[in-house]
């Protein structure tokens, strides 16, 4: 029994040395003197666990080699090591007399990802975002980042309430699946926008500028009406603009409120705003500190002028002009200083333009990345500098917006950085394509030629050249149309667009008894001659044909159809001014088109059209007024006008009327003959009617006044036998109903003839649809 006693003290005491010795080295190990006060060398080392991952693998990661001296610190850092590189579970590093021993725990093989319990985003959409791969190692970190990323999804779309759970499945051979269980919850809707601080602009003039919409009908197809931060910052910047543009200078979004409701099923958002005071501009100049710079010159090119209101763009695009004017002149390296005086007492902005000396430094080169379609020199050619010239930062911001504006891309970032010294700059460009082709079947409808289907290819960035080719093919209740068109913006690397239109029809009249049939081919050339003005010259040839004449026809068309088919040749211009999109007024905008085609050889003629309309808001921005005023007229000094060549006035130019159903036509046949001559004004004011503006439905009213007129050549008959071949104007009124879906916006026309000849054939109503599917 005292034996037995013995033992065990015996075994006790050893166990306390033991327990005494661990505690020891581990105070030593890990004291506040230092993880390095213990030091281990090794003979071997073995690992175990490990399946898929080679023992060489799992050492270089640990970074310990046979015969080593290790501290307990570094073996520490060493497992640590190996739990960074993502491979497993577990790790331990134990030292045991010579050998050190590494066990390791491997995570599992991911076999499958699947999504379960989506049903209103594919599971193409969120597969996109997940990172986890199969064939790759399970991680929890990254399943939990997919778990975001998913997440992520459903907030753009408005479901906040989403929830994403990450199962594991296992398999056999250490493998498992990956399941992303989702609940989807409801659509969280913005369910109003409101504004606090405006006083000049009404809650939905505002609105109506940012990008982010309230719910509102078309909910189930329009997406923006759900909460995305990013948009709201988006929104930010384009009220600021908005004010900014129409003179508040101090304009400011303090700050926007975005706010669930209790129920968590819709968001209110409030941005509260700063208006300040509208600015005009005060004194308007120009100074230099540039040697032979000529001052009144540089003046002249000014487009900004006092009283007119404050405008950033009014700025920026006389910057742009002062500094392309000293480039001009041979003035290089410099800069437009805009230095303003504020004058709070009578609103104005003083503002001179300081011609100063900038940096001299230049363009070492430019790089093109992410382009694997477009060819580099599509992206050059938006530069107006090139290797060895100047640098403008103005110039590469500029070049950057019209690389943007190709839409080749999804995104383009254009820099500057230091090149390979301090007078060198390297721009690099860096864009992100995005698809530029489209195949299509659809249907249109229009008033004037009824039902029909369609068929149409477009390219806009062919072969990644830049060129923009279009192919349509269309048939209707009227007619058949087989359209062909191919431009090169920039022909032989210049500011010069080459476009070549192919045009096939055949019309199968119902208003009348004959049919036609027409080609045309027009190449031609069209180039900037002004900062809101283009000139394009072309060739047009034109083959016209009469075909299935009835004999009850008109006789002046079974005359024309008797000289049977007809070829001209042309060659004319078109010149057109648009300050729609370039101009300095942000409510206001004129367009003017004028154009000449001159005929040769057989047929001799002179076909002059011309258009002028201006736009302009009022009442707040709340009411858009349209004017418009369109004419043509057609000479022959060889040969006649036929048919097929005179104008007629359709729906789009003169509402109120059937196609073909105002203008000269026979007493007896009823045949419209067309006119060598026509002229409408068009007066029209879109407002809103009351309607939450997220239904994108207004209201407008409209009068249009105009006639065509002059057949020409009677061919014999009797001038008695010609209905109104002289000015006989018509009147129309009528009120629309403007409606924007998301298959384009639909314009609904009720019309009421207020000075309608006996035999013309108006009509009430039309609406212009168009949709694909």
């Amino acid at each position: 029994m005292k034996q037995m006693v013995g033992r065990a003290r015996a075994r006790w005491a050893a166990a306390a040395t033991r327990y005494l010795v661990v505690l020891f080295l581990g105070v030593t190990t890990f004291s506040a003197t230092g993880a390095d006060a213990q030091s281990f060398t090794f003979n071997a080392v073995s690992i175990e666990g490990n399946q898929r991952v080679a023992d060489g693998t799992i050492l270089t990661f640990a970074g310990i080699s046979r015969g080593q001296t290790v501290t307990a610190g570094e073996l520490n850092a060493a497992a640590q090591n190996i739990r960074g590189s993502g491979l497993f579970s577990s790790v331990d590093v134990v030292p045991q007399g010579g050998t050190l021993v590494i066990r390791v725990v491997e995570f599992p093989t991911v076999n499958r990802i699947s999504i379960e319990g989506n049903s209103q985003v594919r599971d193409a959409e969120l597969l996109a975002v997940v990172q986890s791969q199969p064939r790759r190692v399970y991680s929890p970190s990254q399943a939990e980042a997919d778990v975001a990323a998913l997440t992520e999804v459903y907030l753009n779309k408005g479901r906040i309430n989403a929830m994403i759970t990450p199962r594991i499945i296992e398999r056999s051979d250490n493998r498992v699946d990956l399941v992303f269980e989702v609940t989807e919850a409801g659509v969280t809707e913005i369910e109003r926008i409101s504004f606090i601080g405006n006083r000049s602009y009404s809650e939905r003039r505002l609105r109506g500028v940012l990008e982010t919409k309230q719910a509102g009908i078309l909910r189930a197809v329009i997406g923006r009406d759900t909460f995305v931060r990013d948009r709201i910052d988006f929104d930010r910047q384009v009220l600021t603009d908005f004010y900014q543009s129409r003179g508040y200078a101090d304009f400011r979004v303090q700050n926007v409120d975005v706010a669930l409701t209790r129920e968590r099923d819709a968001y209110l958002i409030t941005f509260n705003v700063q208006e300040g005071q509208q600015f005009t501009f005060g004194n308007v100049s120009v100074s230099s500190e540039i040697v032979g710079a000529d001052v009144a010159e540089f003046t002249a090119a000014l487009r900004t002028r006092t009283g007119a209101t404050y405008n950033p763009v009014s700025l920026e695009n006389d910057i742009a002009r002062l500094e392309r004017l000293a480039i001009r002149k041979g003035l290089n390296f410099v800069q437009v200083d805009p230095r303003i005086t504020r004058n709070d007492r009578s609103l104005t902005l003083d503002v001179e333009f300081a011609l100063v000396r900038g940096p001299r430094i230049f363009v070492e080169r430019i790089d093109i990345e992410g382009n694997n379609t477009t060819l580099d020199r599509v992206v050059r050619n938006q530069f107006r500098v090139v290797e060895g010239d100047p640098f403008n930062p103005r110039e590469i911001r500029e070049s950057a917006e019209r690389i943007r504006a190709l839409g080749f891309f999804a995104n383009a970032n254009v820099e500057a950085r230091e090149g390979s010294s301090p007078e060198q700059v390297i721009v690099d460009v860096d864009v992100v394509e995005a698809p530029t082709g489209s195949l299509s079947f659809g249907a249109n409808y229009n008033s004037d030629t009824g039902i029909g289907l369609l068929a149409s290819f477009r390219q806009s960035n062919f072969l990644g050249r830049g060129q923009a080719l279009n192919f349509q093919i269309s048939t209707a209740e009227t007619n058949r149309v087989f359209t062909f068109s191919f431009s090169e913006p920039q022909f032989l690397g210049r500011d010069l667009r080459f476009g070549l239109d192919l045009s096939y029809r055949t019309t199968d009249n119902e208003n009348a008894l004959y049919d036609t049939e027409t080609f045309s081919f027009r190449p031609g050339f069209t180039f900037p001659v002004s900062e809101n003005g283009r000139l394009g010259v072309f060739y047009a040839f034109d083959y016209t044909d009469l075909t299935d004449v009835a004999e009850s026809a008109s006789p002046i068309i079974i005359a024309e159809a008797a000289e049977g088919s007809v070829s001209t040749n042309a060659i004319g211009y078109t010149y057109s001014y648009d300050t729609r999109r370039t101009g300095l007024d942000p409510n206001s905008g004129v367009l003017l088109r004028f154009g000449q085609e001159f005929g040769i050889g057989d047929s001799e003629f002179i076909k002059t059209t011309a258009l002028a309309a201006a736009e302009t808001k009022v009442w707040n921005e709340e009411v858009t007024l349209r004017a418009t005023i369109e004419g043509g007229f057609l000479s022959y000094s060889k040969g006649d006008s036929r048919v097929t060549d005179r104008f007629f006035l359709g729906s789009r130019t003169m509402r109120g009327f059937e196609a073909g159903g105002i203008g000269p036509r026979d007493a007896n046949t009823d045949d419209a003959l067309g006119g060598n001559t026509f002229a409408v004004a068009r007066l029209e004011a879109e407002f809103p009617i009351g309607l939450p503006e997220e239904y994108g439905i207004t209201g407008g009213a409209f009068i249009d006044y105009g006639s065509v007129w002059d057949v020409g050549n009677l061919r014999g008959v009797s001038e008695d036998d010609i209905l109104y071949n002289d000015f006989t104007p018509r009147t129309v009124a009528g009120l629309s109903i403007f409606w924007t879906t998301p298959i384009g916006p639909l314009r609904f026309n009720f019309t009421e003839a207020l000075d309608a000849q006996e035999f013309d054939n108006p009509k009430s109503f039309d609406v212009t649809i168009s949709t694909s599917f």
